[in-house]
């Protein structure tokens, strides 16, 4: 709980350090997400070690995201493995667990690269065996670890070029002293310090795509990011990695009895997954196109105020989107699906039709969609093709859920009138609900509302009320998710706790345990969680 805290706090700090080699989707954010998966493991599992070790392993292999995501999960299974087998938990017990997962964590990555968060892993573990030899007090031998840590992170730039030239240390190793950081808080009541990094590091340019020439490819120059879940048998993982080498770099492949979780940089996604195929099942297939993920960086700045409020269109695009969103963390996620523009507004907040037409006209480019995301805000936003002298095209989305849905289907290619059919679609196949408080009295169609009681709505009206959030949440979600269905997005909005959230995640796993879960920190006001469902 303490380290899933620390992450969240310092996540955008982290995430600002991301400059290796590519920004592989943003490295705090995805440890965030890692943890967050193990917390909501725990939250049903047992006290004693034995399980309270599984659900770490367990979490944090179903949970990994991103290549440090995925090398912190095999870290926390090194060491719950090591804890769970060790009579007592001491000093020695957390050293011996630590240097076998540092070594597991090495042995995860097809080719390891010093000065990253394997570096910080493996001095730290050297520290806490050294310090266990000369005496058997945990604190002190996690201590040990931890200083050895702080000063691998600070030499991280030493062996990694393009982090001296940024000027910063491993992000991936800043995350894993944060672990420490967490056990000493819990173990000794230390608070958590303040991360060892400016706050206002500059964002730095990935390095370029091509460098041109016929020797081996750096990652840097590889596109795509390939993740998924593999089922297949353990004794053939060895060819299925050596398989990845030839097509890519930046692997690592964690896991054991039979499911492995697996993450790959290469220009060839077909063959990324054809691999998994020849040896089994590969499955929650995931792909980012790393280049995108650099113009990211741009929004990213945009939300700590030194970008432009305007992300750049993409060449040769003919249509762009404005969006209407009210939190920092929607407006976020809106940006990166392709949104150009977000307006601030919402539920007791719509803007007007001259708000609207300001950032339309703002936008260099003569087709704009605008996604209202709110029905009291549609038809103010039809109203903007009739003030402008550019092409507006209203996608009547109702919520944020259908506000995303829609933009997986957006063509920057393409004309404003046929983005608008087909995000539309997209939008309306989309199952979305919201949970809110009521503000007044009220019949509905499941009886009577009081005011203050949380309800949950849909399309249709209020579907369930109850004495929490979490209680109305659970009790729309029963009602709405089916077994046809397989993803389930929450947006956790700004008063939402993350005990809530994990609540939510835990009974849906519970209640519907093929259905995946994504979480996102919205920061949306009056509505503690907006649901997608698809």
């Amino acid at each position: 709980m303490a380290f899933r805290d620390a992450l969240a706090d310092h996540r955008e700090t982290i995430n600002r350090l991301n400059v290796y080699p590519v920004p592989d989707g943003d490295t705090g954010t995805n440890m965030a997400l890692t943890l967050d998966s193990v917390v909501a493991e725990l939250d049903g599992a047992a006290d004693d070690m034995a399980a309270t070790c599984a659900a770490v392993s367990h979490g944090s292999l179903m949970g990994a995201r991103g290549n440090s995501g995925v090398i912190m999960c095999q870290l926390l299974r090194g060491l719950s493995d090591g804890f769970a087998a060790a009579p007592t938990f001491d000093g020695p017990t957390f050293a011996t667990a630590l240097e076998a997962a540092a070594k597991a964590a090495y042995g995860a990555v097809g080719n390891p690269v010093e000065g990253t968060i394997l570096t910080v892993a493996r001095e730290a573990s050297e520290a806490a065996v050294v310090a266990a030899a000369d005496q058997p007090d945990l604190i002190g031998v996690v201590d040990a670890a931890r200083a050895q840590a702080a000063d691998a992170l600070a030499r991280t730039p030493e062996m990694l070029a393009v982090l001296a030239d940024a000027g910063v240390v491993d992000a991936g190793g800043a995350g894993f002293l944060l672990f420490l950081d967490a056990a000493l808080l819990v173990l000794d009541g230390r608070a958590i310090p303040e991360p060892d990094v400016p706050a206002d590091l500059p964002m730095v340019a990935a390095p370029s795509a091509s460098t041109g020439g016929d020797g081996p490819k750096d990652v840097s120059e590889l596109r795509y990011e390939v993740m998924y879940f593999l089922d297949a048998p353990d004794d053939r993982i060895d060819g299925f990695k050596d398989r990845w080498a030839e097509i890519g770099d930046s692997i690592v492949v964690v896991g054991g009895d039979g499911t492995y979780n697996c993450h790959v940089h290469s220009d060839d996604i077909g063959a990324a997954i054809e691999a998994g195929i020849e040896v089994g099942r590969p499955y929650r297939i995931r792909i980012t196109d790393l280049l995108e993920e650099v113009a990211e960086s741009d929004w990213v700045s945009e939300a700590l105020g030194t970008a432009p409020a305007i992300a750049p269109l993409p060449e040769g695009a003919v249509t762009a989107v404005v969006a209407v969103a009210v939190g920092d963390g929607v407006a976020n996620i809106f940006r990166s699906l392709g949104v150009h523009h977000v307006v601030v507004g919402g539920q007791t907040m719509n803007p007007s039709t001259a708000q609207l037409l300001e950032a339309v006209a703002a936008i260099p480019c003569d087709e704009v969609l605008i996604l209202p995301n709110n029905k009291n805000i549609i038809a103010v936003a039809e109203q903007v093709n009739g003030q402008s002298d550019k092409t507006v095209a209203v996608v009547p989305t109702r919520s944020i859920a259908e506000g995303f849905a829609s933009l997986l289907e957006y063509d920057p290619q393409s004309s404003a009138v046929d983005n608008g059919k087909t995000m539309w679609a997209a939008a309306e196949s989309v199952v979305a609900g919201e949970v809110t408080k009521a503000v007044r009295d009220a019949t509905s169609d499941i009886g009577p509302v009081a005011e203050g009681e949380w309800i949950g709505l849909d399309r249709a009206g209020i579907r369930a009320k109850g004495d929490s959030s979490v209680a109305a949440a659970t009790g729309l979600l029963d009602l709405l998710l089916t077994d046809d269905h397989e993803i389930l997005t929450v947006i956790a909005g700004a008063d939402a706790s993350e005990g809530d959230t994990a609540a939510v995640v835990a009974w849906v796993e519970a209640n519907h345990p093929d259905v995946e879960v994504e979480t996102h920190d919205g920061g949306q006001p009056l509505y503690p969680f907006s649901f997608g469902i698809e």
